[in-house]
C-alpha cells in the first residue's frame, strides 16, 4: 500500500509546484508590466485557458498578453465547446462589489416593509435621474436601502452643499426625499459628515456616475429604473 500512497503524494506535490510556478510567473509579469507601462493601472495578472497567454486585469477591463508582456490582445476568449464567453464572465466577476464591506454608517438608511432585501444607491441631489429614481425607490416594499450621498461637483456645483445639509438635518431620510421628490431645501447646516468620503468610496469602486445601484450580491445597475424593474432586479439574487 505504500507505493500507491507515495505515487499520489508525488502527483499532488507536482500539481502544487505547477500552481506555485504559475502564481510566481503571474506576479513577476505584473511587476514587469507595472514597470514598463507606469501610466496604466494594472491590478492583476492571472493564468488564462490559453497556453502561454496571461489574463491582464486593468481596473474592470481585461486584456491578454504573452509571458514577456511584449504583445497584447484585446477581445473576447470563447470556450466553443461549452459556448461560453470566458472574458464576459470574468468582467462580470470583476464588476461585482463586496456589499458587506460597504460602510453603512456613511449612508442614509431606509427600511421599508420587512427590509429583507438589501440594496445600496449612490445618488446626487441635483441629478435629474436620481430624482426620478427616488420616486420609484419610495414605492418599494420589503427592502433596506443604503443611500450614499454622492455629489458630482463638476456637473452640479451646489450638490455638495445640499448633500451635507441633508446629512446634518435631524431627519436625514425624510430630508433627502423631501429634497429630491418635493424640491424642499434641507434645513440642516454644517456638521461632521461622510460626503467627501462617499465620493472617495465611489471612485475606489469605479463608480463615476449617478444613480448607481448595487444589490446585496454585488451586481450593479444604473439609471432611473421603475419600481417594477427594481423589484425584478432585486429578486434575481445570484
Amino acid at each position: 500500500m505504500r507505493k500507491p500512497r507515495l505515487w499520489l503524494l508525488a502527483l499532488l506535490a507536482g500539481s502544487l509546484s505547477s500552481v506555485q510556478a504559475q502564481d510566481i510567473a503571474s506576479d513577476n509579469l505584473l511587476t514587469r508590466l507595472q514597470s514598463r507601462y507606469p501610466k496604466t493601472r494594472f491590478t492583476a495578472v492571472n493564468a488564462s485557458p490559453l497556453d502561454g497567454i496571461y489574463e491582464v486585469v486593468m481596473g474592470k477591463n481585461i486584456a491578454y498578453t504573452d509571458a514577456k508582456g511584449d504583445f497584447f490582445l484585446f477581445g473576447h476568449v470563447m470556450d466553443m465547446a461549452n459556448q461560453r464567453d470566458i472574458t464576459a464572465d470574468r468582467k462580470k466577476a470583476l464588476q461585482r462589489i463586496d456589499f458587506n464591506a460597504l460602510p453603512t454608517d456613511s449612508a442614509i438608511t431606509y427600511v421599508q416593509g420587512n427590509g429583507q432585501r438589501k440594496m445600496a444607491v449612490f445618488s446626487d441631489p441635483d441629478c435629474p435621474y436620481c430624482r426620478q429614481l427616488e420616486v420609484e425607490l419610495a414605492k418599494l416594499d420589503n427592502v433596506t436601502i443604503y443611500l450614499y450621498p454622492y455629489p458630482l461637483d463638476g456637473l452640479h456645483p451646489d450638490a455638495m452643499k445640499k448633500a451635507i445639509s441633508v446629512w446634518c438635518s435631524s431627519e436625514r431620510a425624510q430630508s433627502w426625499r423631501d429634497l429630491l421628490i418635493h424640491h424642499i431645501q434641507p434645513a440642516g447646516g454644517m456638521c461632521d459628515n461622510p460626503v467627501a468620503m462617499n465620493r472617495q468610496l465611489a471612485e475606489k469602486l469605479g463608480i463615476f456616475g449617478t444613480p448607481t445601484i448595487i444589490s446585496a450580491d454585488g451586481r450593479q445597475t444604473s439609471g432611473a429604473l421603475k419600481a417594477s424593474e427594481l423589484d425584478d432586479w432585486l429578486d434575481r439574487m445570484q
